[in-house]
């Protein structure tokens, strides 16, 4: 690495042991808008509170960063975490650091992470971990909860302690790298894209608002969803989110917008507006 992306600052014993352990609470303040954000905040604190202890703006700015959107199979998330230190301490030590590929970079793993994760941790060694755990148990053997905790826990522990360890020593170079080469923009660009067009497939599949309105003109019956549908399926779904967001990026509170959205959904239903 560089002398300028070096950081000045190196993870303490003590600190990799914090955000490990922190690293267990991200799935206790689970929520449907930041899902696992405030959980991934809290174990970056300290090394949030060390990197810009200097520099209180600073330091507000990080935590509000890290308060967005993250959701990923736990197991794999403190490599996450060690990129995310790493690339903290650059962002410190060089001005000209572009701060928004620290979020672009947490989006663009979670995906790849969350798919690699549930295939091993829920596909694989929890299945495996049952049936070996229940054959003991059917005997009557206290092996029986042992050997299921044992064989799903121990990948668990190894991967976040690793992950955790790889994430911040061997991401650090490697961000350095793509940063000097110039690789950096690129990848945030591509991630940004990713980004988006997940949250195009989500709005398809999940939010579905529908418009069952007709007319009859000339004789002929005018079914509108099938004219909105022409110029753009799902329409009024994206029309929908884009509504919700422009509300929220105009800092409007979450609970009105909620409240908000149900009651205009309430009233659209009952008058047949929407379906």
């Amino acid at each position: 690495m560089s002398n300028k992306a070096k950081p000045a600052h190196e993870l303490s014993k003590k600190e990799f042991k914090t955000i490990f352990w922190r690293s267990f609470t991200l799935l206790g303040s689970f929520n449907s808008e930041r899902m696992e954000g405030l959980g991934y905040e809290y174990a970056l604190m300290p090394s949030l509170k060390r990197i810009w202890g200097d520099d209180e703006e600073g330091y507000k700015e990080a935590l509000h960063r890290h308060m967005a959107a993250f959701n990923m199979t736990v197991a794999p998330s403190p490599f996450v975490m060690g990129i995310s230190v790493a690339m903290e301490e650059m962002a410190h030590d060089d001005p000209s650091f572009d701060k928004e590929s620290i979020n672009a970079i947490k989006v663009s793993l979670m995906g790849p992470l969350s798919g690699i994760g549930d295939t091993f941790f829920w596909g694989i060694f929890k299945v495996v971990a049952c049936s070996l755990g229940a054959s003991f148990a059917a005997q009557g053997s206290i092996l029986g909860p042992i050997v299921l905790l044992a064989l799903f826990n121990i990948p668990n522990l190894l991967t976040r302690y690793y992950g955790l360890k790889i994430g911040y020593s061997q991401g650090a170079s490697w961000l350095a790298d793509m940063e000097q080469s110039g690789m950096m923009k690129l990848f945030t660009y591509c991630a940004g894209i990713v980004g988006v067009a997940s949250i195009g497939c989500l709005t398809a599949s999940w939010v579905g608002i529908t418009s069952p309105l007709s007319f009859v003109i000339s004789g002929s019956e005018i079914v509108l969803q099938d004219y909105l549908d022409q110029i753009c399926p799902q329409l009024l779904s994206l029309l929908a989110v884009l509504g919700f967001y422009k509300f929220l990026h105009s800092k409007v509170s979450v609970i009105k917008v909620l409240c908000s959205g149900v009651v205009i959904a309430f009233v659209l239903g009952a008058l047949g507006v929407i379906g």
